[in-house]
Parts: structure tokens; sequence; C-alpha cells
């Protein structure tokens, strides 16, 4: 029997019924109005927990995006010189209504991109980035340089306009990542959120009109690949951030080479988490498990790539299989829930593919998992939650980003061994190393590849800086780093 639609989330304090249509309905948002029709057509968006049409997106063309850059042009000046603590109380308030939302935010992903309830508050960790970055409004300061005869100082200055692209798999929160502090900063805004989940991105928007930013400030466009091409090669778009696959990324810079538009790229990750014998097990092992199950393994720094000594490998993939095994499946708006359904059918199918191909050609033994799920969630796009242990180095589940709730387990016997292994990769977004022994966390941390090394656990949120190496992306998003990826230095000399 299939998810009933009409008893879905009556525990909650949010009716889903219509919440997503009517967001859909208000359409793009350009210069502070509503247009309902994008010149980009229409995409129909399914709920990917019962595979059911929940709206049709409108979807900006070029001509859209030409509008909202223009409309965002217009409104620099006025929030330019708009005074920095003015900039920052309007940030504060956004945060303060985000809060407020939290539930109606939380539940829109749960409807967009099928995230439980469960694994995070839409709202207020958005509302956290857009809080800290309201803070950093009036601390952008200078420099003055000893320089002989005369006076010599730097002044921070925003772009202009910002091109904001933000990926489906956390659309709100990358609007905390990107918009809050190219705002604080003084840039105004054209955000292009994909087809795929741009509700979240809208409501954001539209808490912001309500805080008091002054419209064109913020201008939203949902749009495939010809509004983001629209958006990149704009000359009048100053800078870009992006988060999204390397694929896209090529093309991504390929468009703004055209007017040499400066770029922050968030890119793909393939994590290696490495457990060595004398690690914490009961903290490890849970760890791991929960590290590619959450999000449906939809998220570009999880760990899906499990190293572990032989010392305890036998150990840690049997209490690992059964963490995976009783970790619940199912609807995301239930509290119980801990994995969702993947993005769409598209890649349920891609994910499918790429399991059946590991297990035809033994890329790694199979211990859980590795099927669509049917029953109850026959109509929803669920992937079991799947383990192959005793993977090659070498295969395709150990090396590509699946983007899906798949670990792939490979056995080390040393320390050098496995530092090679890790950093045996395209990607270098982030590491994960589960140690007691102090002396190797830090040797490890200097030696693996990544933005961001974890030692037993994992730390995040906007104080601190988050970005890749490699093919992982350039640039950061998060602490002093993340706002001053929206401002450019001047100097100013004068002369005595």
């Amino acid at each position: 029997m299939a998810i009933a639609t009409r008893a879905r989330g009556a525990h909650l304090g949010v009716n889903p019924e219509g919440l997503i249509e009517g967001i859909a309905a208000r359409g793009l948002l350009i210069g502070g109005e509503r247009v309902p029709k994008g010149r980009g057509g229409t995409y129909p968006h399914h709920d990917p927990t019962t595979g059911r049409l929940q709206a049709e997106v409108a979807l900006a063309g070029a001509d859209d995006v030409d509008d909202a850059v223009r409309a965002a042009r217009e409104a620099l000046p006025a929030w330019r010189a708009m005074p920095a603590q003015a900039r920052g109380r309007i940030l504060h308030r956004l945060a303060d209504l985000l809060e407020a939302h939290d539930e109606e935010a939380s539940v829109i992903r749960a409807l967009e991109v099928g995230t439980p309830l469960s694994i995070l508050s839409a709202g207020r960790y958005t509302a956290d980035w857009t809080r800290y970055y309201a803070g950093w409004a009036d601390k952008l300061d200078g420099q003055v340089l000893p320089v002989p005869g005369g006076l010599d100082y730097v002044v921070l200055e925003p772009y202009g306009v910002v091109g904001a692209v933000v990926p489906w798999n956390g659309s709100m929160m990358g609007m905390g990542h990107k918009v809050a502090p190219a705002l604080a900063a003084g840039n105004t805004v054209v955000c292009k959120p994909p087809e795929l989940a741009p509700f979240g991105v809208y409501r954001f928007a539209e808490l912001a009109l309500e805080a008091g930013l002054p419209p064109g400030v913020l201008n939203v466009v949902a749009g495939g690949a010809e509004a983001g091409e629209a958006l990149v090669r704009h000359p009048d778009v100053a800078k870009v951030s992006f988060t999204g696959g390397i694929a896209t990324a090529r093309k991504v810079i390929a468009a703004a080479a055209e007017h040499i538009t400066p770029l922050v790229l968030e890119l793909g990750g393939k994590t290696a988490n490495i457990v060595f014998p004398d690690a914490d097990l009961d903290a490890a092992i849970p760890a791991s498990a929960m590290g590619f199950c959450v999000l449906s393994g939809q998220g570009c720094a999880l760990p899906t790539r499990l190293y572990v000594h032989d010392d305890v490998y036998d150990e840690v993939v049997e209490r690992l299989v059964a963490t995976v095994r009783a970790t619940p499946v199912g609807d995301p708006l239930e509290p119980t829930t801990v994995v969702g359904p993947v993005i769409n059918a598209a890649a349920c199918a891609r994910i499918e593919g790429i399991l059946r191909e590991a297990i035809a050609e033994g890329q790694g033994r199979l211990l859980t998992g590795g099927e669509r799920l049917g029953g109850d969630l026959a109509e929803g796009y669920f992937i079991a939650p799947t383990v192959f242990g005793d993977v090659d180095q070498h295969a395709r589940i150990a090396r590509e980003e699946i983007f899906g709730p798949v670990l792939s387990v490979l056995r080390f016997s040393d320390e050098d061994e496995v530092v090679a292994k890790a950093n045996d990769s395209v990607y270098a977004l982030s590491a994960s190393v589960h140690t007691r022994d102090l002396a190797r966390a830090h040797r490890l941390a200097r030696a693996l590849d990544g933005g961001t090394v974890s030692i037993n656990g994992g730390a995040g949120g906007p104080v601190v800086p988050f970005g890749g190496m490699k093919q992982s992306g350039y640039g950061r998003e998060g602490a002093r780093a993340g706002i001053e990826e929206f401002v450019q230095r001047k100097n100013v000399f004068v002369d005595f």
C-alpha cells in the first residue's frame, strides 16, 4: 500500500497540503514583484516520497534573468550606501523570521527533496548563518599601511551584483551560505535555485522582504541550464558563487570566462573516513553509518569511503551493517524517519544502475541494501541504504560521487597506505579520522587532502570556513573568509 497523502503531516503545526503548490503559483521574484509565468517554460515537480505531481514550477528564461539583473543593478546604489548597521538590522530581522518559520521551512525541504524532519531544522540552520553574517555587516574594516611620503589605506568594497547558484540538496541553507554574506557586504543578488528545489529559496526571499529588505536587492529566478548560463554570462554580474557538480562547474567556468567573472565553486566530494584500531568504535561506527545515510547520501561532504584497519575490520563491518539495517527509512514527515527518498525518478534510476553494475562486476561484496525499496515505499524514490565490503580501491563505487545512500568499505594495514589511498582521488573536499592517538591525528590532518579534516567528529556552522581543494572547488563559505569572498580590496594613496 502506498503512503497515504491525506493524513501526512497531521502531527505538524504546518499543513503540508498545498504548501508547495502555493509557493510555486507565485512564480519568480524580480524587483520585489512576483512573476507567475517565466519565459523558460515549466517544470513538473514530483514529491519524492510519493512520486505524485506537486506543482508546476515556473522557469526563468534568459530575458527573465536579464530583468532580474537589471533590478539588482538599480537597487545596488541605495543598498550599498545604506549604513552597514542598518543592513545588519534587516538581516537580524530576517534571521528572527527564519527561526519563527522553522517548522514550515523543514516541511518545505521534506516535500521538495525528501529530507526527514528529524535530520535538520532548515529554518534555524539558515537563521544561524544569516544572524552570523548580520553581525559582520559593520565589521569589514580595512588597513592603514606604512608607506613613505603619504597616507596609504585599503578599503573593502562590495562587488556589485552577485549571482548565487544554490544546490537542490539544501537550497534554503545555501541562501545562508551565499546570499546572507553577499547582502551583508553591500552587494545585491540574483539567485538561481534549481528547478528541482526552488521552494525554500522563495520562502527565504519572501521573509527577507517582510524583514525590510528593499525590492530588487534580492531576486530569485528558478530555472535550469538556460537560466544558469544567462546568469553566469551576464556582463553586469560581478561575481558568481556556485555549488554543484564538477561537470556543471566546467560549463560555469567556461561561461564566466567571457567576462572574466570571478567565481566561488563548492563542488563534489568522496570523503574518506578512516578508522584505526585504537578508535572509540562505539562512537565511530554510528557516526560512519549515519554519515552516508543522512540526506540519503545526497551531500557533497558525506563520508562515503570508509577505510578500516585490518585489525578491527571484521568487528566494524559487522556492527556497521547491523546499525544500517536498523536505521528507519520512510516518510520524511514522520518524526522517527532517518532516511528518506532520493530527489527524483532520474536519480533513483541512475543509482539503481550503479548498484547493478557494482554487483555484476564484483566491485565489492554486497553486505546490505543494493536495491530500490518496494512495499509501502514503492511509488516514491527510495533506495535501501547500501554497504559494500572489501571494495577495490579502483572500483567505480570507490571513486565516483554516487549521491545516494551507498557506502564503500575498504581495508588498510598501515598509516602511509591509507593516506595514499585516501588522497588518490580527484576530490578533496573533506576527510575524517577516528583515532585516540593525538600525534597520529595531527599527522593525518596535515597529510590528508581536503578543505576540512575532522578528527573523532565534525564541526560546522557559520563560524568555520568550508570549501574544497583539487576538483572539489575553490573559495570558502563560512567564517570571515565567507564574507570576504564578496568584497574587493581598493588601495588609496594620498600624497602629503
